[in-house]
C-alpha cells in the first residue's frame, strides 16, 4: 500500500513539472532571441547577456492566460483584465528582470521565464527606476531587496 502511494506521488509530481531543456539549449534561445516562455531560467539570460541592469522581486499575481502564457497583474491597467484571459490566476515571488540594452523586459516564477515584454530602452529604464524606488521603501515583513 505504501509503495503504490509513493509511486503515485511520484507519477503526479513528474506530470506536474513540465521538464526545461539544458542550459545550453537555453542559452541558444536567447542567443536567437527564441523566448520561450516555461523554457528558460534566468541563468541562461545572465549566461548570455550577462547580469541585468535592473533586478526586482516580490509577490506577484499573475492572469494565467489559455496558452499557459502568463501576465503579471502590475502589467495590466488597474480594473481591467487582459484580452483573452478566462479565470485563471497564479501568484509566487516573481523576479522582474530589464535588461534596456537587448530592449526586454523579464520576468520569472519558480525560475521559469513566464512573461517577457519587449520595449524601447528608455521605457526599460522608467521600469527599473520604478522597481528602484519601490525597493527602498520596503518593510522588514517584506524582506530586503536582492542586490
Amino acid at each position: 500500500m505504501l509503495y503504490a502511494a509513493s509511486s503515485l506521488v511520484c507519477v503526479l509530481v513528474m506530470v506536474g513539472c513540465q521538464s526545461m531543456p539544458p542550459l545550453g539549449e537555453q542559452e541558444r534561445l536567447v542567443q536567437k532571441k527564441q523566448l520561450t516562455v516555461h523554457q528558460i531560467s534566468p541563468k541562461a539570460f545572465v549566461n548570455v547577456w550577462g547580469k541585468p541592469v535592473y533586478h526586482h522581486s516580490e509577490f506577484t499575481q499573475f492572469f494565467v492566460m489559455p496558452d499557459k502564457s502568463m501576465i503579471p497583474r502590475s502589467r495590466v491597467p488597474i480594473g481591467e483584465a487582459p484580452e483573452g484571459w478566462e479565470a485563471s490566476f497564479e501568484a509566487g515571488e516573481g523576479v522582474f528582470l530589464g535588461y534596456p540594452e537587448q530592449g526586454w523586459m523579464l520576468v520569472f516564477l519558480d525560475d521559469r521565464l513566464v512573461y517577457r515584454e519587449e520595449l524601447k530602452p528608455d521605457k526599460v529604464h522608467a521600469l527599473g527606476k520604478t522597481w528602484q524606488f519601490d525597493d527602498r521603501f520596503k518593510t522588514s515583513l517584506e524582506g530586503a531587496p536582492l542586490r
